[in-house]
Parts: C-alpha cells; sequence; structure tokens
C-alpha cells in the first residue's frame, strides 16, 4: 500500500502530461522552430528509471569512434578538469540539502522523480584524481585531491593556483604540479550565492586568458521567478571575479541556468550552454548554447528565446524584454544541456570533429518523448560559428526499454586530445578517440 502511495504524485503528474508534437531537430540549430507555449495544470513528467551499467556494457560511439571507461566505480562525477601535467580532476558532487525546495505536493513529486533518475545520492564532496601515466587511455591510479567541499563543482587552474567553484563560494588551493593531493586547506576569493533553498546548485568558473579575471556561472533559484526576486539576486547571471581581490561584478544576465563555459578558439568569446524554462509544453523552450556578450541581457524570466514573453512571470518587465537577446544555437528542448567544450587543437577523434563544440546532454524529465541522454557535436564554420544540426558522438546511454545506463553531463579532453566524458549515474568516465582506421589517416 505504501508504495502505491509514494508512486501517486508520479502517476497524476504524468497523466497530466503533453506529448511533442515536433522532433527534437526541429528545436535545434540557428533558426529553431518555436511553436505556441501550452498551458497545462500540471508539468509533463517523464524520467528515464536509472539502472546503471554491467560489466560488458558501455555507451554507443558515432561511426568511426571508439569508447572505454577511463575510470569505473566512481561516486557521482558531474565534472571534469584536465590539468598541464595530464592528470585529470573529477569532481564526485551533488546538491546540497535544499529544504526550501521541497516543501508542498509539488516539491514531494520533485524529489521522488529525481530519486527516480539517480539525481538524490548524498554528495561526496571531493575532488578526485585520475591519471594515466602509462598511456593506455585508463587510469590505474585514482587518489582523493581535495576532500570536504561544498558541492564543488567547476574548477581552473591559474599558474599555480586551482580555483574551485563549490556550491556558495570560490576557493583558492595552492597546486604543486604532479601533486596527486591537495590537503592545505583553501582560501575562499568571493561568496557565491547559496541558500536553503539552492536551486541550481552548480556553480562553474573559467579564467581569461591572462588569469586576471574567472567567471563565475550561476544558475537561477527558481523556474520563472515563482519563489519571488530577493532570491534571485546575482543568480542567472555570469559573474566576473577578481581572484586578487575577491570583487564581483555581473558580466550577463538572463541566463536561466548557465553550465558549460569554454572559450570560442576562432573568436576568443567566452560560450555557455544554458537550461532553459519548463513547463511550457514537451516542445519548448529548447536549451542552447551561446556567446555571452559583456553587459547583454539573455531574457530570463521575462522572455524566453530573444523577446517571447512569458506570460506567467508577474510583475511583467517590457524594458528587459526589449534588451533581451536571442541565444546562438538551439540545442532541443529539455535535453539538460550541461558540459561544453570546443575541439583541442590535438582533438583524437579524427578530421570532422576538428572545429566545433561537444556537448554533454543529461537528459530530460519535462518532455514526452525523452530528450538528451547523449553526447552531440555541432560544427563550427572558419568565422567560428554554428552551422548544421548537431552530430550524435556518443549514444546508448538508454536501454530498449527507455531505462538509463547512465546520464552524461561535463566533457573536455584529456592530454592527448581524447574526449572524456563524465556519467554521474553511471559512475564512470568514458573516453573517446577515433577508431584505428579513422585516426591513422
Amino acid at each position: 500500500m505504501r508504495r502505491v502511495f509514494l508512486l501517486t504524485p508520479l502517476l497524476i503528474l504524468a497523466a497530466c502530461g503533453d506529448k511533442a508534437d515536433l522532433p527534437v531537430t526541429a528545436g535545434q540549430g540557428a533558426n529553431p522552430t518555436l511553436p505556441a507555449p501550452k498551458s497545462m495544470m500540471l508539468p509533463t513528467v517523464k524520467v528515464a528509471k536509472v539502472i546503471g551499467w554491467q560489466a560488458n556494457q558501455a555507451p554507443a560511439p558515432a561511426a568511426g569512434l571508439v569508447v572505454n571507461a577511463f575510470a569505473k566505480g566512481l561516486s557521482h562525477p558531474r565534472w571534469l578538469y584536465t590539468l598541464p601535467n595530464g592528470d585529470v580532476l573529477v569532481a564526485e558532487t551533488n546538491g546540497p540539502a535544499k529544504s526550501d525546495d521541497n516543501k508542498g505536493f509539488m516539491g514531494w513529486a520533485q524529489k521522488l522523480v529525481m530519486g527516480r533518475a539517480g539525481a538524490t545520492v548524498a554528495a561526496p564532496n571531493r575532488i578526485s584524481l585520475l591519471r594515466d601515466a602509462n598511456g593506455d587511455g585508463v587510469a590505474e591510479m585514482r587518489t582523493v585531491f581535495i576532500s570536504g567541499l561544498s558541492s564543488p563543482f567547476g574548477m581552473t587552474l591559474v599558474g599555480n593556483d586551482l580555483f574551485v567553484a563549490e556550491t556558495d563560494k570560490l576557493t583558492r588551493f595552492a597546486y604543486t604540479p604532479g601533486a596527486a593531493s591537495i590537503t592545505t586547506p583553501g582560501v575562499k576569493v568571493a561568496d557565491l550565492p547559496g541558500g536553503p533553498r539552492n536551486h541550481h546548485w552548480t556553480k562553474n568558473v573559467i579564467a581569461s586568458a591572462d588569469g586576471k579575471t574567472l567567471y563565475v556561472s550561476v544558475g537561477s533559484n527558481s523556474n520563472v521567478y515563482e519563489n519571488g526576486a530577493d532570491i534571485e539576486q546575482n543568480r542567472a547571471d555570469i559573474l566576473a571575479i577578481d581572484p586578487a581581490t575577491g570583487a564581483a561584478r555581473v558580466f550577463a544576465t538572463g541566463l536561466r541556468n548557465p553550465v558549460g563555459l569554454a572559450w570560442n578558439p576562432v573568436t576568443g568569446d567566452l560560450w555557455t550552454a544554458v537550461n532553459e524554462r519548463d513547463e511550457l509544453g514537451s516542445d519548448l523552450v529548447p536549451d542552447y548554447m551561446t556567446s555571452v556578450k559583456a553587459g547583454a541581457h539573455y531574457g530570463w524570466p521575462w522572455s524566453w528565446y530573444g523577446n517571447h514573453v512569458d506570460v506567467r512571470v508577474k510583475p511583467q518587465r517590457p524594458d528587459m524584454v526589449a534588451r533581451a537577446i536571442a541565444p546562438d544555437y538551439a540545442l532541443g528542448p529539455h535535453t539538460a544541456s550541461l558540459g561544453l567544450s570546443f575541439a583541442a587543437p590535438n582533438q583524437a577523434l579524427g578530421a570532422g570533429y576538428a572545429a566545433g563544440a561537444f556537448v554533454g546532454q543529461h537528459g530530460s524529465w519535462n518532455r514526452n518523448p525523452v530528450s538528451g541522454y547523449k553526447v552531440v557535436f555541432v560544427g563550427f564554420d572558419a568565422a567560428g560559428k554554428p552551422q548544421g544540426l548537431p552530430r550524435d558522438v556518443l549514444g546508448g546511454f538508454l536501454s530498449d526499454k527507455g531505462e538509463a545506463h547512465g546520464r552524461p553531463v561535463g566533457v573536455t579532453f584529456d592530454k592527448p586530445g581524447a574526449l572524456l566524458v563524465a556519467d554521474d549515474v553511471g559512475n564512470t568516465v568514458w573516453r573517446v578517440t577515433a577508431g584505428q582506421s579513422v585516426a591513422t589517416r
């Protein structure tokens, strides 16, 4: 009887949802199709139940590529960073307790949904180091690099200073090249928005070329301002922080949940991957990646994909809608596009992946049928602009029954040029390279 009672919220939500009228590809590219929003009493809920990987299973790479497990048996690996010596840092992490975000019927139902998706495991709160000393594509050494953190996520190295974006602060650690661990306590550089709600808890960080500015992505504290403006201070923003003084300023606004950060190698512009708002139907709103212009506003919460007004938001702000910039490239509705990495100069996936961006799509909960659950590649032209539709790089994260073996998050390149993919509920870091016939061309 208790099992039936606990499933009731899921059954109610699933029964009240809509189904997509368009394929995912309609909501992708530089000019996505944007249908009229749908209004519904309860949101669409369709979640892939996590089943994990069996010993002989792995994701399915695109033709010409091969994949292997770089490291298995991790604990909720979410984000990756490659050090200059080739060591790979992995943030084993999850969100902190969010007492104010789980109240009422919808909060309880959301907690059940996230549990089904494998998103409610305890936060390991550490960064681990993976080392492949013999160059065989498998990390034979694993150590706890930094422990006792507060839901760590983004990492970046400037000189011998390693900056870690924890959920409520940016912290600097002294790094010794080649060290397998850091035991010296870190120093807080700046506070970051946290708190008991902390709806989008992940904070990412990237450094400017000269290391004098750190850019930190901070997600919103709600879907569309339903919890008021007070808790959105410095949220849905990218902040620019001076690592020497901790002084912070807002670099860009209106980005509901910016996660991936990367520098476009052609233009030098900062790009981000953004999770857009939910509960407007299975076909809206596309998640996206975009260049980030200083002082720009990208719409949230008052409008989506440029100047499309969200009538749910009160009070309305026509002045902010008029300022809103449409993003550069749509990645599909509800794909949960998180990871973002431009192709490394020495990328080892072949000529077809030489110019463009790789995106880790964690997978939807608010779309029927589901979207995401893959890693895609978006080609860029010689001017540094995205072209065409995304191409699948790594799929097979869903079983034939629609259950999730894993969910990709962060993507980066190792020192030899292979693509690394953090699979948080699969507890694995995957490594993708060209097959022998492609690699030797």
